[in-house]
């Protein structure tokens, strides 16, 4: 799992934040502010947000334009577990298209066993119950787990 996480973190730096907070309070933005200062482009999805982290928000991942959905490499997902199977699906529809998504990573507390199989039939990598934030401050040797 270790090689798994550092070999995304690595190689993808583009994250389509699913549920994504315009509260600074709120893990989601946190992380995705976190990620953004690390070098990651953020493409926030909030259906009750117009922008979020200087970037424009859009209702889900098929409503983000195409030369956008082109570019997203991780599907984070701030949503309840029930929420994942149609993020999961849209997710897939990208990477029928476009041959990206390549990775689900479901944020720590986020556990869907039925949607990570779903995805992983489907040629994603799935990461389930873990912070992209904490996960790169442990492989930039700065954080705690």
């Amino acid at each position: 799992m270790e090689e798994k996480i550092r070999g995304v973190l690595e190689r993808h730096k583009t994250v389509a934040v699913v549920g994504i907070s315009r509260d600074p309070a709120k893990d989601s933005y946190r992380v995705a502010e976190y990620l953004q200062s690390r070098g990651y482009s953020i493409v926030p999805i909030n259906p009750f947000a117009d922008e979020v982290l200087g970037q424009k928000c859009y209702k889900s991942l098929l409503d983000v334009p195409e030369g956008v959905q082109r570019t997203i490499e991780i599907v984070d997902v701030f949503r309840p577990a029930q929420d994942v199977p149609p993020i999961v699906e849209q997710a897939i529809q990208l990477r029928r298209r476009y041959g990206v998504p390549h990775v689900i990573w479901m944020q720590l507390g986020i556990i869907n066993e039925e949607a990570a199989e779903r995805a992983t039939s489907e040629g994603l990598t799935v990461v389930m119950d873990r912070c992209m934030m904490m996960e790169r401050k442990r492989l930039e040797g700065t954080g705690r787990r």
